[in-house]
């Protein structure tokens, strides 16, 4: 089985973006397809990529035509990987693929099912610890296979995920916009709590204060249109009918969370966010959205990760990903500097 290299995954229909901005960093891609593309450099730059969900390390490529044949050649790489290593608690297994390839799904689940077979015949107390449970943000190591088309599969035992996760609606929820700040809150590795303060700029219809005040945190949420759904009314919710540009948090208030999904330039918006959120340290950690549909994306994230950003200086834990429920926008979290 030949070593290619590490294998990106990203959103589909952004893997020229997750390419683009790969180069900037360094690294030309070797191939790409729907919601992938395959690198050859240190995994290192990789896995600071925005447009990474995740990157599966030192992959190795297994092709056939038949379903036995790819579940013979993943169990043979999973073999020789192990070289004594000693497995004695469960230990995450996962095979997938782009869901945009019709058809895949059937040929991944038939590979997959095949491979657990061969393994209990193999080694039948590895198979039983076998987990489809991963990490959702940082390393594991197990094996982790992606298909790249019906007769190739990437097949790697080290990889790092991202953070970008599918999240659960809420019936209650004004918009759709609601799933990106719950996705958000794994990035940070917390979400509101009940007692604490949000402010949310550019609220309506008010998905990401529903968000907080659902989980006992108190929220002014400042937007000049109207609220819906479960944050209309709800008694932890403040609605301040004002401009989110001009607004201010009152002479030494401090909120634990700040909330900005704006429909504006995104260089504006990082300008409101930087000077005075968090330079005059308005509140303690934030996220952020940032739409790219009419800026070039890359550079937006060079000015991010340049010496002259906004962000250079004041903040902590600073991420910006590309997550499972964006679009044509950035999510950025972080801690301002105590």
């Amino acid at each position: 089985m030949s070593n290619p290299g590490s294998i990106v995954v990203c959103q589909s229909g952004f893997e020229d973006l997750l390419v683009r901005e790969v180069r900037e960093l360094g690294q030309e891609a070797s191939g790409s397809g729907p919601g992938w593309a395959s690198f050859e450099g240190p995994a290192e730059v990789l896995r600071s990529a925005a447009f990474a969900h995740g990157v599966l390390e030192s992959a190795g490529k297994a092709s056939g035509d038949r379903v036995n044949v790819l579940a013979q050649q993943v169990l043979e790489y999973f073999l020789a990987s192990l070289q004594g290593e000693r497995i004695e608690g469960p230990w995450p297994c996962s095979f997938s693929g782009p869901h945009e390839v019709t058809g895949l799904g059937r040929r991944v689940a038939s590979v997959e099912s095949a491979f657990h077979e061969l393994l209990k015949k193999r080694l039948g107390r590895v198979a039983k610890l076998a987990s489809g449970a991963r990490p959702r943000l940082g390393s594991a190591r197990g094996l982790f296979v992606w298909f790249t088309d019906f007769g190739e599969a990437r097949v790697s035992r080290s990889a790092t995920f991202c953070g970008p996760c599918r999240m659960a609606d809420d019936d209650l929820a004004p918009s759709r916009s609601y799933l990106k700040v719950e996705e958000a809150y794994g990035l940070l590795g917390r979400e509101p709590a009940a007692g604490e303060t949000v402010c949310d700029l550019g609220a309506a219809p008010g998905g990401w204060s529903y968000s907080a005040a659902k989980r006992g945190a108190r929220v002014v949420a400042v937007d000049n249109g109207p609220l819906k759904g479960g944050a209309l009314g709800h008694p932890l919710i403040d609605h301040r009918e004002a401009d989110a540009f001009g607004f201010s948090p009152g002479k030494d208030a401090v909120y634990d969370w700040l909330f900005a999904d704006l429909v504006e330039d995104p260089h504006k918006v990082l300008q409101l966010i930087a000077r005075p959120w968090v330079s005059g340290r308005w509140c303690r950690r934030f996220v952020i959205n940032l739409k790219f549909g009419r800026v070039d994306p890359v550079a937006l994230l060079g000015d991010l990760r340049s010496s002259g950003s906004p962000f250079a200086s004041g903040c902590q834990g600073l991420r910006t990903t590309h997550l499972f429920h964006d679009r044509e926008e950035f999510t950025v979290t972080g801690e301002v500097v105590p």
